[in-house]
């Protein structure tokens, strides 16, 4: 017999993609009368809850929630305290599941002994625009993502990794670790993995579970995600002890080096030889991998589009992280006043 299953979407303003997102879960091949859908939407002020309460009018299993707080954190642990499902399926809203994802993940955490699982991301674009197709493929590459491998490595086999995209739970692990960090406005679920880690969890990844993910798509919103992601490999560690991998902190080192060389040079005229040479170095990395997507997907506008993307990728990334080692040194304040917090 099939396990009740509690799915939780949390949004914010996402009429664009919350009905595909709810069709994608509506034509899943797991049972719904063993199917609860919660949308905890954080008072979306476009026509997203209108949006919702139609779907809820037509099927009693998909429910929309109040989140007055807003933010992610908030909306999942609302969720999780209305579920009723033995496992929790976190989904998100800007993404497109195929119909068996929900009982391909229950099945995977079955067949194992692991707490949450998940399986490789296809980033993507939102639209066939230029911009949003060169977004898609930094995502993909590993020059973009580093050796993130839900994002950027096909698997032949079940693999242990330390966090997932979105995640399907076993519902005792909240009881057993507790629930999302409030504090955590972005990077939770790699806050939550952690902490399930070390209390001995264990977190897989499955070749056959696959999720399309669609990306912002200018360069502009592409920039402003990216410094807040930056911010937030970072600033957490005013709340939690929680080293990231070294990808996460490459653009900060990168940035503060050319920075620091750029300071350098207004009293040592031969840091600027070695800004330019590091510069230079990393543009010619760029251009490599830049090449390389170009001649894979046989268009040659990514040969200049992908520098584009890859420098907003990292010096977007990177100069959010020193903004958030300045906040670090802030005292703290009721952060959630801020949209992007």
């Amino acid at each position: 017999m099939a396990q009740f299953a509690t799915i939780i979407i949390p949004c914010r303003n996402e009429e664009e993609y919350i009905g595909k997102c709810l069709d994608s879960i509506i034509a899943q091949d797991y049972p719904k009368e063993n199917l609860e859908v919660f949308v905890a939407d954080g008072m979306s002020d476009d026509k997203t809850r209108e949006i919702v309460a139609d779907y809820c009018q037509k099927y009693s299993f998909i429910k929309l929630l109040d989140n007055p707080r807003k933010f992610t954190p908030f909306a999942l642990n609302i969720g999780i305290k209305n579920s009723s499902g033995k496992i929790i399926v976190r989904m998100d809203a800007h993404a497109d599941y195929a119909k068996d994802y929900v009982s391909r993940c229950i099945g995977a955490m079955n067949d194992s002994d692991a707490d949450n699982v998940g399986g490789r991301v296809m980033v993507m674009p939102r639209d066939n625009s230029l911009a949003s197709r060169a977004i898609a493929l930094c995502l993909s590459s590993f020059f973009g993502a580093g050796n993130a491998i839900y994002k950027t490595k096909i698997i032949e086999n079940p693999v242990e990794v330390d966090t997932v995209f979105c995640g399907c739970y076993r519902r005792e692990v909240f009881d057993r670790i507790g629930l999302f960090d409030e504090r955590m406005t972005r990077s939770q679920d790699m806050e939550f993995n952690m902490r399930l880690k070390r209390a001995g969890g264990k977190i897989m990844i499955f070749p056959g579970i696959v999720v399309k993910y669609f990306p912002k798509a200018s360069f502009s919103d592409f920039f402003v995600h990216n410094f807040w992601d930056g911010v937030w490999a970072v600033y957490p560690l005013k709340f939690v002890k929680m080293p990231l991998k070294l990808r996460h902190y490459i653009p900060l080192i990168f940035f503060l080096g050319s920075l620091s060389l750029l300071i350098v040079a207004f009293f040592w005229k031969p840091a600027i030889l070695a800004l330019a040479t590091s510069i230079i170095f990393y543009f010619a990395v760029s251009l490599c991998f830049s090449l390389e997507v170009a001649i894979r997907e046989k268009e040659w506008h990514y040969v200049f589009l992908m520098p584009i993307a890859f420098a907003i990728r990292h010096f977007g990334y990177g100069i959010g992280s020193f903004y958030g080692i300045i906040k670090l040194l802030m005292p703290i304040h009721n952060h959630t006043t801020n949209s992007h917090w």
